[in-house]
């Protein structure tokens, strides 16, 4: 069965963005080695998943990237990725998703995912939305938390776990990266799945 990986980054303090959606402390520390360790991640995947906010904003950057003369290599081989990757858009108020190979899911999240689960091939891999992500996490959809610490302390924002009840998980791997950051990957246990 596929499984839904989120990839998130969040503050030394738990927020996954800042109080209006800022996530230039996520940019500034962004470097090489996490860029390659993203490239491996996308390896064995082949589905993307976000809400509307995610995906508008890589919809206005990522396709510009390959017709891009100064772009380096790696971003648009990666580029390239994201354009031909089918992506689900969890939104309530977008019509339509005209990114290629976009769809866009309304309603009935849970069933969706369980649809998308049980179907033949790789991994799927969630990038953000706060909101989309924080219902993932309430209805315990996520099979594995892949979760990038910046070593940043917002103070405010909003965090990445919000009304959920306990939730155990085991640390399966821990990789830091010479910025400070350091990646903890979680697969939840047995008895949080319904």
């Amino acid at each position: 069965m596929r499984k839904v990986i989120l990839s998130t980054h969040v503050t030394l303090d738990g927020f996954a963005c800042g109080p209006n959606g800022e996530l230039d402390w996520h940019f500034e520390n962004w470097n090489d080695e996490m860029e390659e360790y993203v490239n491996k991640q996308t390896e064995n995947v082949d589905t993307i998943l976000v809400g509307r906010v995610t995906y508008e904003g890589m919809a206005a950057h990522w396709p510009k990237v390959v017709h891009n003369p100064d772009a380096r290599r790696k971003d648009i081989e990666f580029a390239w990725l994201m354009n031909t990757l089918p992506k689900v858009v969890f939104s309530k108020t977008l019509k339509k998703a005209e990114w290629n190979n976009s769809r866009v899911v309304h309603n009935n999240i849970s069933e969706e995912i369980f649809r998308l689960k049980r179907q033949p091939g790789n991994d799927m891999i969630m990038w953000g939305g706060v909101n989309i992500v924080q219902t993932f996490i309430q209805r315990r959809l996520i099979d594995e938390y892949n979760i990038w610490v910046a070593p940043v302390i917002l103070g405010v924002g909003k965090p990445l776990f919000k009304d959920v009840q306990k939730l155990d998980l085991i640390l399966t791997q821990s990789v830091t990266f010479s910025n400070g950051v350091v990646l903890f990957t979680y697969v939840p246990t047995i008895k949080n799945y319904n």
